[in-house]
């Protein structure tokens, strides 16, 4: 298992914002709490879910063991979290 920071730098509200992933929705949460990046970060709703952060989060990241992650490996993680995402939502429905 492991955390992924890309390496873009969108600009906005005067932060320059990356994006936060994981192998696992519970180990991205996990980490999140771990270098204390407000949970209002995660974006469920987005086309994948993920946490934004700042370039300076992105550094405590990578100092707490996040690997910087090219597009490719990005994707690849966006795809898994997504899945993820969707089948707990999908057992959460089912039990009510």
């Amino acid at each position: 298992m492991a955390i992924y920071v890309d390496f873009m730098q969108i600009e906005f509200k005067g932060y320059k914002w990356c994006h936060m992933l994981a192998d696992s929705l519970q180990e991205l949460h996990e980490f999140a709490a771990l270098i204390e990046i407000d949970t209002r970060l995660f974006h469920r709703d987005a086309s994948y879910p993920h946490y934004d952060v700042t370039v300076q989060m992105r550094q405590k990241a990578i100092e707490y063991g996040a690997i910087p992650a090219n597009r490719k490996k990005i994707i690849e993680c966006a795809k898994k979290l997504k899945i993820e995402l969707h089948e707990q939502i999908a057992r959460a429905e089912g039990c009510e």
